[in-house]
């Protein structure tokens, strides 16, 4: 397999290793090499992996009291995550690149909007055919519980998923919820996305934007590099569990 090495790619890959150095004993378990590199053997890795950043474009998604909105925070760490699938060699595809919204023309209405974009996703992800899995980045908000924060990932009903959700649930635990810790959940069948695809999704909600603390912190490059080395990390991890389902 070849793969198109870019000027962005070389870029963030070169900032993203030397981070990596850092971030690394954050998942380490007391053993010669890091948690997520605790595999035996040939490991059959999923033909693609679709990194979509949630809403864009007209729908900021949720709103943090000092105006943040979601849909940056989600483009800058999937960008981030896709650079450190590269790196592993995995194969990718982006649902959108920029903070726009993916609906098609003649969607009027923001409902309209919401509704084409929606669609227009999950008909990228079911033409990537067998062998894709959806990771679908998000920010979560909880304004009447402000205190609550931490990541925490869902999966969608298909086969696969569990097994890759609850391995980057673990990656996410050790490094950005410590003494706060969550447990990956089966995600609800009304989020039109992951009902609607054949293939395996995860949907991770890397914070709170109702929480003003943890906001500021997903606003930072240093704090959105650890998301997606968390992200990637469990991925790495999750694919041998899904391989013995």
């Amino acid at each position: 397999m070849f793969f198109i090495v870019t000027k962005r790619h070389l870029v963030a890959v070169l900032g993203l290793i030397l981070f990596v150095a850092a971030f690394s004993a954050v998942l380490w378990q007391g053993t010669a090499r890091p948690a997520f590199l605790q595999q035996q053997g040939t490991v059959t890795r999923p033909a693609v992996v679709i990194v979509d950043p949630g809403h864009g474009g007209e729908d900021g998604g949720a709103v943090a009291e000092d105006g943040t909105v979601e849909s940056g925070i989600n483009l800058s760490v999937a960008l981030k995550v896709e650079d450190l699938l590269f790196l592993t060699g995995q194969e990718t595809e982006m649902t959108r690149r920029e903070d726009v919204s993916v609906y098609s023309q003649g969607a009027e209405t923001l409902r309209e909007k919401k509704v084409s974009d929606l669609r227009n996703r999950v008909e990228l992800v079911n033409s990537m055919g067998e062998g894709a899995v959806l990771l679908s980045i998000h920010q979560n908000s909880l304004p009447q519980a402000k205190s609550v924060r931490g990541a925490q990932v869902f999966y969608n009903e298909t086969a696969g998923a569990e097994p890759l959700a609850a391995a980057i649930q673990q990656a996410m635990n050790q490094a950005v919820n410590a003494g706060g810790e969550k447990t990956h959940k089966a995600i609800d069948g009304s989020v039109y996305l992951m009902a609607h695809i054949d293939c395996p999704g995860v949907l991770v909600e890397c914070g709170f934007l109702s929480n003003a603390e943890e906001t500021a912190l997903l606003k930072t490059e240093d704090y959105q590099k650890k998301l997606a080395l968390s992200i990637t990390a469990g991925y790495l991890s999750g694919c041998a569990a899904m391989e013995m389902e």
